[in-house]
């Protein structure tokens, strides 16, 4: 694979670090003095050979810094890393300037080179080298290690970068997940790129000369693998990355050899022919010779191709870091497509097939993309048999990832599949990613739609018949019925809007085909063509309207989408084309459709809203006059026609979007409306005569009823939209609700409408209230609201379920209305006007959610059993719409804070039992509730979950307590827990809420304990398990907080014997988890052990400056032996991580918790002991030393690291000293401080100092 190179003389060694080059003597690795042949034996030889580096640092710096004059500038050099890291040269110099210095030192030349590979991977340690040649080859196998010195806390690692070993020295506690290629910010964010690009220049440059020399790339590819190798995972992705991309540009050199070898040897042949017969001349040696040096260059770029390959790539695909597999699947779908006859293989495809079952969404996209670089080429797809065969279902399948860019891409693929690929996907798998056009996700259904159109809509295959005189139509028509086919089939017919969306980028130009549209749908009747069914014309006119609102809006439909895009200049221009060519269409062809279709309320619902996205200006113009009056007289014979709310809400606004703005057919349009509205109003007023004459006798006919009723629907529709206060209708339609509260005899079908008239005669009223208005009109308006109220919550205990439901809706409609009024106008009205709902109120709303919503499933089967088995699956659904609106309707009263919050506590008590069917509006109003008070919205989750504990506990025997194991008390578990989990992962923002939810847990939990000294056992002591769901939601310093406050009802020392007291200790446990010191005693017998007991530090972040305040003399002498021992364990922080961990491990094991009279640590045999330490050897040890700092930067207040006795202030007993070591954070009394440190910038989290609402003592 690779040659071996020729013996080497004496070997000038260079190593370097992040900012300074040194040169190692050419004697000192012949003789191994510096390394030792590489291996230091003693700390005195490791130290000797620091300081001989020292000593060869300063005295090579002159040298090293050449000084060259350029422009009359000094240039310093720097290093290689510097170089690319930056990124201001241009990567082309810096190549040549390398190659230059490799020619003339190739050894000091490739030392550089290793260095910048041993930096680009973050480490700031050492290389040094030392020869291959004078060492066995036992010696060398034993050197190929990474090891881990304890004296001086380094690791180091040997590996062979042939003809030397190299040995890379770096701090134990190098951090893996800080090196360059992962580092963030402006400075690293090219870095990858510039890495890169420099191995592709340096291959490409080296191509003519000392490419083949038998020692550059054999020293790169070795130390490559070498480093690829490494347990460090910044070693192994830096390596990895450098050698795929390494192999990637040394493909690109075989493929112009190659071209070159097919070059010359077809030069070889011409020039022999024709000398054909002739004696062998200059030319065609010279040809042969190039020939044959081309197939020698191959053959060596084949081994090292090999060798990068076999060394590097099949050990790192499946290494455990996402990033280096990403990497090898990326370059890999390279090398297939640059050159496939070396790759496209199923040795090689293989690898991207395993991959594409990868457990990260990063690889498997590479494995994807590799993928379509290979089947968007037909010449490459006929050697893809066996591997389509093998994989098209796990790709058939990956639309369906959880990951969308993965999808999207696996959707692509399938795209270019379909294309270059005969017969590859099944009718099966076709239709099943066609229904992919109606994912919520747009660029899902964008590829699913460019899947759809190419391959079922844009198929050329027998055309359908056309109609006459339609003959320009024929294509588009041939399209629309796929469409029409396709939709009717998938069965989705209320989502055509989603449809269209997919299809608009690929099928814009036909599905803009208006006129095509409108003349299949009018022509087939005329003139007898072939005519579509009543469905495929239904679907033809919800197509039409989805595809006017696509082109009118310009944005996705509902749900697909976060928010209206913004157009650019381009897509506003096309978007106002459209509009107007929509305008000029339909506004003469949308009078002739209603017409045919006046009968069909289905139909004529979905043609009334075309005229919202006309262009009003367009629309005025002169010759469009009298097709305007055609439309407004086909929509008030629609109104006369038809008592069906859609149809009548659409004729509603229509006659509301003509009439908007100040326009020149308005007069026109509000003279046909006001027509129209008397004409409405005189039927209602000669029906609610003949009613009051009758009465009884009225209800009893149902001729009269469905007149009345399609009567006050019509006057509903319309003064939904237009202000009917002139015509009076409040008082009418009053006079009815007041009827049937005193009599109970109107049908449904008459106190339906009647409700939704009064309310939007209210509204309209109440919209009407300015400046300017007499207080006579807004008290009779007050009087009125109060009113129309108490009729709404009358009509919440009637007999029709459909009348309750419905004054429920406007109920808390109307309720959240008034308490949020606008006061810009006439705050003193508004002040009048403002209405909250009363306590009894607020118990009968929320006892009707808990009545028809919340219905328990066994009630509902034995109640409804025979209804429930006419049901269909279509009526269950609308069923449960009509829940989820009541729900919503009063959970918006909760969050705008119209009701109590505390009645929300009734809500979160079924989101486990009901999380499918309710689980997305309870967390949205638990969520709302707590962005408007955190508080008091942990206050009303821990009132749930009391109710619920303290249902569980009269359910349950007094005398045999509470059973952990019944169904009731895991539920009350599991809500917990979910309550948990709506906390997020950031604890500072919701430390106030969980504390409120620990602290009044605490006190439930000990309500009713007799005796003072707390020893009897308390009724509620079982509710700590259910709050214990919340401890992993509190910061080290706030569990602290958490303790101390527990202990205030617990006597000390607490004998917790028995099984009645196991809430107690798993309570204490869950808020001690993470804590070193008391870890030790989680599995012991229950004893109860003080808070104020010391504890080993946990020691997370470095300090910034490396050392700690330095205390005072009096301080340091009034240290307790605890004290010493915390500084012992803290100058023990300076040495190996592993050492450390291990003491930790070994005080852990032998602490004993002790009295709180005691602070003294001690082993179970003997005393910890403890020196004094100076300052100097302070230095030192502190240098490393780590400080648990969990919150700090989000807390008010100075952090100071301070290891000193002082009360604690949460204890409650005030004499009894702890032991603090690690935050220190102010108290309210340190005021001063507080204030310098607010003006110092610290509170930029918005944290608190302490929970002041948590413990006030």
């Amino acid at each position: 694979m690779i040659a071996e190179p020729s013996a080497a003389g004496g070997l000038p060694s260079r190593r370097e670090n992040a900012v300074h080059d040194e040169t190692v003597p050419e004697s000192a690795v012949q003789n191994g003095s510096c390394m030792r042949n590489g291996n230091l034996k003693t700390p005195r030889e490791k130290r000797k050979v620091r300081e001989q580096c020292e000593n060869i640092r300063r005295n090579s710096s002159s040298s090293r810094r050449v000084s060259q004059l350029q422009n009359g500038e000094v240039v310093e050099a720097v290093t290689l890393f510097e170089v690319v890291s930056m990124g201001k040269q241009a990567m082309q110099s810096v190549v040549d300037d390398w190659v230059e210095a490799y020619k003339q030192d190739r050894n000091v030349a490739l030392l550089d080179l290793i260095n910048f590979f041993i930096q680009c991977s973050g480490c700031q340690g050492m290389v040094t080298a030392e020869m291959f040649q004078s060492l066995c080859k036992k010696d060398v196998m034993q050197k190929m290690t990474e090891t881990f010195d304890e004296e001086t806390g380094l690791q180091y690692k040997k590996f062979v970068a042939y003809p030397w070993i190299l040995t890379v020295t770096w701090p134990v506690d190098m951090d893996n997940e800080d090196y360059p290629l992962i580092r963030t910010g402006p400075y690293w964010k090219k870095f990858k790129a510039n890495f890169c690009e420099f191995i592709a220049v340096l291959v490409q440059q080296c191509q003519c000369s000392i490419l083949y020399d038998h020692y550059l790339m054999d020293t790169i590819i070795s130390l490559l693998t070498g480093l690829a190798d490494s347990m460090v995972r910044a070693f192994r992705h830096t390596s990895t990355l450098a050698a795929m991309k390494l192999l990637t540009a040394v493909v690109s050199i075989y493929l112009n050899l190659d071209v070159n070898k097919h070059n010359a040897q077809r030069l070889y042949e011409v020039e022999k022919k024709r000398i054909s017969g002739k004696r062998t001349n200059y030319r065609l040696d010279q040809l042969e010779r190039k020939r044959k040096e081309y197939e020698h260059k191959l053959l060596e770029i084949q081994n090292m191709m090999n060798a990068i390959f076999k060394g590097t790539f099949l050990n790192r695909y499946r290494d455990v870091i996402p990033e280096i597999r990403a990497t090898c699947m990326e370059e890999i779908g390279s090398w297939i497509k640059t050159y496939p006859d070396g790759f496209l293989n199923d040795s090689y495809l293989k690898y991207i097939g395993w991959m594409l079952y990868d457990k990260q969404a990063e690889v498997r996209l590479k494995c994807l993309l590799g993928l379509q670089g290979i089947y968007s080429k037909k010449e490459l797809v006929s050697r893809m048999d066996l591997f389509t065969s093998r994989f098209k279902d796990r790709i058939v399948s990956m639309p369906l990832d959880k990951d969308h860019e993965v999808a999207v891409q696996a959707m692509k693929l399938l795209m270019l599949m379909s294309q270059n690929c005969e017969d590859v996907l099944s009718t099966e798998d076709c239709e099943t990613l066609y229904q992919f056009v109606y994912t919520t996700h747009r660029p899902l259904a964008v590829a699913a739609g460019e899947f759809l159109y190419k391959r079922l809509l844009s198929h050329e295959g027998v055309e359908e018949v056309r109609p006459k005189g339609g003959g320009e139509f024929g294509a588009s028509t041939d399209q629309l019925k796929r469409l029409i086919c396709f939709f009717l089939e998938s069965e989705l017919h209320k989502h055509v809007a989603y449809l269209i969306d997919s299809l608009w980028d690929w099928a814009g130009k036909f599905l803009k085909d208006w006129e095509c549209m409108t003349t299949l749908l009018l022509k087939n009747a005329e003139e007898g063509g072939e005519a579509l069914s009543d469905a495929h014309e239904s679907a033809l006119i919800e197509i039409i309207l989805a595809t006017v609102r696509e082109a009118a809006e310009g944005h996705p439909p509902v749900g697909r989408g976060a928010a209206k895009k913004i157009l650019s200049a381009k897509e506003k221009k096309i978007q106002l084309e459209d509009c107007t060519k929509i305008t000029e269409h339909f506004i003469i062809v949308l009078p002739q459709l209603l017409a045919k279709y006046s009968t069909d309320a289905q139909k004529v619902a979905n043609l009334l809203q075309i005229p919202q996205y006309y262009d009003l200006d367009v629309s005025s113009t002169g010759h469009l006059e009298k097709h305007l009056d055609a439309l407004l007289r086909e929509v008030k014979d629609i109104v006369a026609k038809h008592s069906d709310m859609s149809v009548l809400e659409a004729s509603a606004r229509t006659y509301y979007i003509l009439c908007s703005g100040e326009i020149a057919i308005y007069n026109q349009v509000d003279h046909a409306r006001t027509q129209l509205i008397d004409e409405l109003m005189g039927q209602l007023n000669q029906l609610l005569d003949g009613f009051w004459q009758k009465e009884e006798g009225f209800c009893m006919d149902a001729g009269k009823i469905s007149q009345m009723h399609s009567a006050l629907r019509r006057a509903a529709a319309f003064h939904n939209a237009h202000d009917l206060t002139k015509w009076n209708l409040y008082d009418k339609t009053l006079r009815l609700l007041v009827f049937e509260m005193e009599h109970g005899i109107l049908p449904v079908l008459m106190i339906l409408p009647a409700l939704q008239c009064t309310y939007f005669s209210l509204l309209w009223q109440l919209a009407a209230v300015s400046e300017n208005s007499p207080k006579e009109t807004v008290f009779a308006l007050r009087r009125e609201l109060r009113r129309f109220s108490q009729i709404c919550t009358c009509f919440l205990h009637h007999k029709e379920k459909d009348v309750k439901e419905k004054a429920f809706t406007i109920l808390c409609d109307w309720l959240l209305i008034l308490s949020h009024q606008d006061s810009n106008n006439n705050e003193e009205a508004v002040g009048l006007l403002d209405y909250l709902p009363s306590t009894s109120l607020q118990e009968k709303l929320l006892f009707f959610i808990q009545e028809h919503v919340f219905v328990e499933e066994e009630e509902e089967s034995k109640d409804m059993a025979e209804e429930e088995e006419r049901k269909d699956e279509s009526c269950k659904l609308d069923d449960l719409h009509k829940k989820r609106r009541l729900l919503a309707a009063y959970c918006k009263l909760i969050v705008y804070n119209v009701v109590e919050m505390t009645a929300a506590a009734e809500i979160y008590k079924y989101y486990v039992k009901t999380y499918n069917d309710f689980g997305d509006i309870i967390k949205e109003t638990l969520s709302k509730t707590r962005h408007n008070n955190k508080i008091q919205s942990a206050k009303t989750l821990i009132l749930c979950l009391q109710q619920l504990f303290q249902t569980h506990t009269e359910s349950q025997d007094s005398s045999s307590g509470v059973d952990f194991s019944s169904a009731s008390f895991t539920n009350m578990k599991e809500l917990a827990r979910r309550f948990s989990l709506t906390f997020g992962w950031d604890q500072v923002k919701s430390r106030e809420s969980v504390a409120m939810i620990h602290k009044e847990g605490i006190e439930f939990a000990f309500q009713g304990a007799t005796g003072v000294d707390g020893k009897c056992l308390p009724p509620n002591l079982s509710f700590l398990l259910i709050i214990s769901e919340f401890s992993n939601k509190l910061l080290k310093p706030d569990k602290r907080l958490v303790y101390a406050y527990l202990q205030r009802y617990v006597a000390e020392p607490l004998p917790c014997k028995g099984e009645k007291w196991q809430p107690l200790i798993w309570y204490r446990n869950s808020l001690l988890a993470n804590e070193d010191e008391e870890s030790s005693v989680l599995g012991s017998s229950g004893e109860w052990s003080p808070v104020g007991t010391s504890k080993t530090p946990s020691f997370k972040r470095k300090l910034s400056n490396g050392s700690l305040p330095e205390t005072s003399q009096n301080e340091a002498a009034s240290k307790t032996p605890g004290l010493q021992c915390a500084s012992q364990l803290a100058s023990a922080a300076g040495r190996s991580r592993k050492r450390l961990k291990s003491r930790e491990m070994h005080l852990q094991e032998h602490l004993q918790f002790l009295c709180p009279g005691g602070l003294r640590r001690r082993y179970c045999k003997e005393e910890i002991k403890t020196e004094d330490v100076s300052e100097g050897q302070a230095k030192n040890t502190i240098e490393d030393v780590d400080v648990d700092v969990v919150g700090a930067d989000q807390v008010v207040g100075v952090v100071s690291i301070i290891a000193k006795l002082r009360p604690d202030p949460w204890r409650g007993l005030g004499t009894i000293p702890s032991l603090t070591i690690g935050i220190k954070v102010l108290t309210n009394t340190d005021s001063e401080t507080l204030k310098q440190s607010r003006e110092a910038g610290s509170d930029q989290r918005g944290g608190s100092v302490l929970l002041d609402v948590f413990f006030t003592i």
